[in-house]
Order: structure tokens, then C-alpha cells, then sequence
């Protein structure tokens, strides 16, 4: 016989089922859910469940929150619903969603409905609220500022050769890769030229040592950095190491790459800021650039090497100075902000 015959309870209507999930307004660590429902059975609703899952992928730290429950219960508010800081979010993260229905009972348990199709979506960049307030915190350790009169790259020599030869010597923009902060909105997506320009605090030169190669272009600050160029801040990070990196962005007005970072990366006063300065003393252009950060300059339209000159170092390669696809230290208290870790 059914359920009700065996028990002796008159069967509940069964709870409506949760369909068409629509997810809207994500963030990098909220979203807004809605759904469709029969109206049968409506008013019994007290309570939705919504189980929320990282997509696992195989490389992912199967211990991190395992003791955040990935169950939320919420009470029945209207729909669309907020879901906000009951997970560690992360940004640019996947991940899964499913619902159902509940119905709190006179015991405190709860009747529950089937649990709808399972849907997927990522959350967001940083936006720019998230980046000023890594800003404000980078600013807080940059340091006193130092002189600097160059900017350079590091690379082997076949980098300068190919160059030379299939790129009619201008250096091309690519696309910046997946080191520091997971959120970070150039990740992935902005296309430039990394360079560097932090000094020796003795010489007020280049290092002799570097992690990327033993050939270095030197190109004069002027010819990257000058009034007709935005100046963006991009990230601040380190990676499990004493010192942290900022990366600075340097965009010649109107290009493709300053289009790109007006929309998403908080603009800097090239006058007046904590890491990087470009001012007139005297008719001459005199640059500094904050002591107790690494700077990562990265410039985002093509550059000659006629412009500079390539030679090569006479220090160490070290390797361990590499930033290459480095993954941020998500623990640091100096330089992580507390939404999506």
C-alpha cells in the first residue's frame, strides 16, 4: 500500500520542486539566486536549502573549509536572494548549486522537496572597491621613495634574437599570466610587456642579478613613463616570502590597454602616489619609485628595442625570485583583503 495507509498519516501535498535556477549580480564572493516553483503547496514553504560546491578539479586543496558546511538554510524570503558571506567565496572560482524546498515542522525538522538540476556558474573579478582596498593596504608598506632613471626587462638571449627576427624588433605585448592575487582582473586578460625598475640602494642602479635571464634591456624612464601615459594600480601580493610585489600597469592615454584598465583598475596620480612618480624639477623629468615593494611595470602597447639598449649582466640568475604563474599567500595579514580569499 502507499505511505499514508502504512503510517496512518494523512501524505503532505509533496513540497514544490525549485526549476529554472537563475543565477544574477555576481561578485567575486556573492550572487543573487532566483527560481520558478509550482504555486501548489507554496504557503508551506518556510525554508529554501541551497547546497553550494566548489567544482573539485584535481589540483585543488581537498582540505581547505572542510569544516565550512556547504549547506545553506535561509529563511523563505522573496526571490531573487542574496548569498553573502555564509562561505569563504572565492573569486574567479566555479562552482555548483542546487536547491530545494523545506518546510519546518512543530518538532523542528524540516519536510524537504526533491532537489532541483544542479547549475554552474564562476564568480568575479576583484571590482574596483576591492582593489582600492588593496591599494590602501599596499600603500601602507611601500616605503620611503628612491631615484630611478631606467626601466628594464630580463630575458635569454634567444627571447632578443627572435624578437630581431620575427618581430621586426619591437617587443609585443602578451598576456599576463596567473600570479598574485586569484581575484586579480589582469589575470588572464591583460596583454603587456613586463618590466621592472626597483634600484640597488647603494648604486641607485638596476640590480646585477635576476630570475628572467642574463640579457637586460634598459630603456630610459621618459620613453615608458611620461604625461601622455595613465598609471593604474594592478595587484599587491607575496608568495610565502618576507617581501611583497605591486604590480603597476602604464597605459599610453587612449590605448587598447588603458581602455581596458579605466573600466576595472584604480587610476593613479603619476605626480603624486606611493609607488611610482613621474615629475618635472627644473624642465627635466625626475622619477622615483617606493623602496619596499617590487615593483612589476607592466607596459601595454609594443616597444622597440631601438628605443633602449640590450646587454648582457654580470650577477646570478635567481631562480627563486621567479614570479611566474606564483600563487599568492592566502594567510598573509599584510596584503589580503577579507572578501573571496
Amino acid at each position: 500500500g502507499n505511505k499514508s495507509q502504512d503510517s496512518g498519516i494523512a501524505e503532505m501535498e509533496e513540497l514544490p520542486v525549485p526549476h529554472n535556477i537563475k543565477i544574477s549580480n555576481i561578485t567575486c564572493d556573492s550572487f543573487k539566486i532566483s527560481w520558478d516553483m509550482d504555486s501548489k503547496s507554496k504557503d508551506r514553504i518556510t525554508h529554501y536549502f541551497i547546497d553550494l560546491n566548489k567544482k573539485e578539479n584535481k589540483n585543488s586543496n581537498k582540505f581547505k573549509h572542510k569544516d565550512v558546511p556547504t549547506k545553506l538554510v535561509a529563511k523563505a524570503v522573496p526571490l531573487p536572494m542574496t548569498v553573502r558571506g555564509h562561505w569563504f567565496l572565492s573569486p574567479r572560482t566555479e562552482y555548483t548549486v542546487a536547491v530545494q524546498t523545506a518546510s519546518k515542522q512543530v518538532d523542528g525538522d524540516y519536510v524537504v522537496s526533491e532537489w532541483s538540476e544542479i547549475i554552474e556558474f564562476c564568480t568575479a573579478d576583484y571590482s574596483k572597491v576591492h582593489l582600492t582596498q588593496l591599494l590602501e593596504k599596499a600603500e601602507v608598506i611601500a616605503g620611503r621613495m628612491l631615484k630611478l632613471s631606467v626601466f628594464y626587462r630580463n630575458q635569454h638571449k634567444e627571447y632578443f634574437d627572435y624578437i630581431r627576427e620575427h618581430h621586426g624588433n619591437a617587443m609585443q605585448p602578451s598576456v599576463k599570466d596567473n600570479s598574485g592575487s586569484h581575484g586579480s582582473p589582469i589575470s588572464g586578460k591583460l596583454e603587456g610587456i613586463f618590466f621592472s625598475c626597483n634600484t640597488e640602494f647603494n648604486t641607485g642602479k638596476p640590480p646585477q642579478d635576476s630570475p628572467y635571464g642574463r640579457y637586460r634591456f634598459e630603456i630610459e624612464a621618459e620613453k615608458l613613463f611620461n604625461p601622455n601615459t595613465n598609471l593604474y594600480f594592478g595587484d599587491f601580493y607575496c608568495m610565502y616570502t618576507a617581501y611583497h610585489y605591486v604590480i603597476l600597469v602604464i597605459a599610453p592615454a587612449g590605448s587598447p590597454g588603458d581602455e581596458f584598465c579605466k573600466q576595472r583598475l584604480p587610476q593613479l596620480n603619476i605626480k603624486d602616489n606611493k609607488f611610482l612618480t613621474c615629475d618635472e624639477e627644473d624642465g627635466v623629468m625626475v622619477y622615483h619609485h617606493a623602496q619596499d615593494v617590487i615593483l612589476e611595470v607592466i607596459y601595454t602597447d609594443p616597444v622597440d628595442l631601438s628605443l633602449g639598449t640590450v646587454a648582457e649582466i654580470t650577477g646570478h640568475q635567481l631562480m627563486s625570485l621567479s614570479t611566474a604563474n606564483a600563487k599568492k599567500d592566502p594567510s598573509c595579514k599584510t596584503c589580503n583583503i577579507s572578501v573571496g580569499r
